[in-house]
Formats: structure tokens, C-alpha cells, sequence
């Protein structure tokens, strides 16, 4: 998948998803850190605006952050150390066996998978490796399930067809490399109305549905969820499951 036939689900949310999407617990990146022989360089491909960059950038000398989506990238902030490329992740601008580790966190579902690993074999050390994490749909508490579950409905039928591939934590991926063993982490947040309402927001589904019908369906399900939420000042606590896939090049 080359440029010209890059899926963009998000350049039209980059505001909401820069703003709304929750972050990778700390835990995650010491890990990645601890599987690493050196920490010279990490490429990040469809590093959106810059989510898991942040985390990664306090554990290497230097990270290349790469999206295909200049609006994405326009809003991505990070440490010094980070250098930020629009750039699809199946042809990056690394020389060859330069990176420590290839990452890529709630993205790989819309690579060219084939053309994406053969160029980690390239941009790899031998040694290093390709890490690729996701979240699956969130979780609410109790009181919020039926009016969260209603909105959820109503958007499911827009999903990009690549969402079945989260729900399934990118089972029957032909990974390259041997596997190496990965912990299991919950992403977990404690966030007010506002905020969760602006991540509903942010999601393609939520784009595509608004497109199709003209109606916007988290403004249609808000008071819903306000009335459940009780007082709006208040957080909630909130979480989504992850899931992690390792692999070392030899």
C-alpha cells in the first residue's frame, strides 16, 4: 500500500483524536525497554499523533515517528528526541539495519501487512525488534452500559471492515520473526463526561456515520449518556484490554 492507496480514516478527526485518545500505561514501555539489547533507535510507523511516541521517547536515544497523514503529524508533539516524517510505514526513509526496535501501536490493521514486515527485516538490527500493540473497545462502568451499548449500536455498521481485526488482537497475522512472550496490560483511565464524549468523537465510525446520515451520534446520545454519567464534573473510571505481539529478528 503505497502512498496513493493510504486508507485515511482520521486526517478529518485529528483535532478529536490528538485531544481524546487515552495513554499507553508506563509499564508497556519499560517492557519494551527491558527486551532490547540497545536503545539507539525506534522507528514508529502510523505514529499518529504521537500516543505511544511519548512513551517511547524517554527510553531511546532517538525515535523516527512516521504517519502518512500530514494533518495527523501537524499535531503530534513529543520530546526533543523524537523526529516526526509523513511517511506510510510500508517505505521508510531509515537506512538499512539502523533501528533497535520497529513499533507500531493501534495501527497495524491498516498496513499493507506483507510490504510493512518486509520492511522491518530491512530497518531492523539483527536482534531488534517489531513490537505492534492495540486496545480493544472500551469498558464502562455499570451504570453507563446500556446508554454507552445504544451509541455503540447505532456506529457499528460504519466501521472500516479492519476493525474486526482489533476485536481479534490481529489473530492469524503471518508474523515474521520468532515470538517472544508478552505480558498482558489493561489501559486504564479516569476521565470526565467531556472527555470521553470528545473520544467517542474521534472514532472513523463516528466520522462515517455523520457522513452517511448527516447526523452527528455522539451529540444523538449524549443526554443519554450525561443522565447515566450523574453529575459531570465527576470522573469515571474507564478502561479498554490490550494486546501485545513481539517479535526478534534473528
Amino acid at each position: 500500500m503505497g502512498q496513493a492507496m493510504f486508507k485515511d480514516h482520521f486526517s478529518a478527526v485529528a483535532g478529536a483524536y490528538a485531544d481524546a485518545r487515552p495513554e499507553y500505561p508506563a509499564a508497556l514501555f519499560d517492557w519494551i525497554a527491558s527486551v532490547l539489547p540497545t536503545r539507539g533507535l525506534a522507528w514508529e510507523a502510523g505514529c499518529g499523533s504521537g500516543q505511544a511516541t511519548r512513551g517511547l521517547a524517554p527510553r531511546f536515544a532517538q525515535v523516527h515517528a512516521t504517519d502518512p497523514s500530514a494533518e495527523q503529524i501537524a499535531r503530534a508533539r513529543a520530546p526533543a528526541n523524537v523526529i516526526f516524517a509523513v511517511e506510510p510505514a510500508e517505505q521508510c526513509s531509515l537506512p538499512d539495519a539502523c533501528a533497535d526496535a520497529a513499533c507500531v501501536a493501534q495501527a497495524l490493521h491498516w498496513f499493507d501487512r506483507d510490504r510493512y514486515f518486509a520492511e522491518c527485516a530491512r530497518v531492523l538490527r539483527p536482534g531488534g525488534v517489531l513490537l505492534a500493540w492495540g486496545y480493544q473497545d472500551i469498558e464502562v462502568p455499570d451504570e453507563l452500559g446500556d446508554a454507552v451499548g445504544a451509541f455503540a449500536a447505532d456506529i457499528r455498521p460504519y466501521w472500516p471492515p479492519e476493525r474486526a481485526q482489533v476485536d481479534a488482537a490481529y489473530a492469524g497475522y503471518a508474523w515474521p520473526f520468532p515470538a517472544i512472550d508478552a505480558p498482558r496490560w489493561t489501559l486504564r483511565a479516569d476521565w470526565p463526561l467531556p472527555r470521553l464524549l470528545g473520544y467517542f468523537s474521534s472514532y472513523s465510525a463516528t466520522r462515517r456515520f455523520r457522513e452517511a446520515t448527516g447526523i452527528d451520534p455522539v451529540a444523538q446520545h449524549a443526554d443519554a449518556i450525561a443522565r447515566a454519567w450523574g453529575d459531570p464534573a465527576a470522573t469515571r473510571h474507564l478502561q479498554w484490554p490490550m494486546f501485545v505481539h513481539a517479535r526478534r529478528k534473528p
